[in-house]
């Protein structure tokens, strides 16, 4: 631990992970192009690892715009294939295509609700939930409630969006605390 922290034992791998650790997983996120972006990545990770996806965000930024939904849902099949090319991303038409669907129902939900941040937040009550894990097996891969998040949004036309890839999500963007009780970043 080069900071002398405690952190959770998942973050160790190297510094990438030690800095997405520290200063973003975990925090509330209320951004709404931000959660667009981390709901997007959660998605291309289904399969994958984490570790490869959070390697590959910034070509991911740049490929798909800045993660601005609005261009992104204006995306023509010719755009589609040329982001298809890029070594710099996870090459798999249906995430990509699931990009693009997502937009469309990311503005649809942002012309309901307001803000997509109303929309999700509302499934923890607008506030984290904080867990007490002390063992990896205590953390949940989902939870009634991810269940529901993605069964709503499934509704809503969102694509790779199980309930597994909403509890990352959830824990990711701050809706719930997952850290473990000894790590230093643990809102107790």
């Amino acid at each position: 631990m080069p900071t002398g922290k405690i952190r959770c034992f998942w973050s160790e791998k190297d510094d990438l992970y030690r800095a997405y650790h520290d200063e973003e997983w975990g925090v509330p996120l209320h951004d709404d192009q931000k959660l667009f972006e981390l709901l997007n990545l959660e998605g291309a990770q289904a399969g994958l690892s984490w570790y490869t996806v959070l390697t590959k965000r910034e070509n991911y930024r740049k490929a798909f715009d800045g993660w601005d939904p609005v261009k992104i849902a204006r995306y023509t099949p010719a755009r589609v294939e040329k982001i298809l090319q890029n070594p710099g991303i996870i090459r798999n038409r249906l995430k990509v295509e699931g990009t693009v669907l997502n937009a469309k129902a990311f503005l649809a939900v942002q012309a309901e609700f307001g803000s997509f941040d109303a929309y999700i937040w509302q499934f923890v009550g607008g506030k984290p939930i904080v867990n007490h894990p002390r063992a990896p097996g205590q953390v949940p891969a989902k939870t009634a409630i991810s269940d529901a998040m993605s069964k709503d949004l499934k509704k809503r036309g969102f694509k790779f969006i199980g309930s597994t890839i909403c509890y990352a999500f959830m824990q990711a963007s701050g809706m719930v605390d997952d850290h473990f009780d000894n790590c230093w970043r643990k809102k107790h």
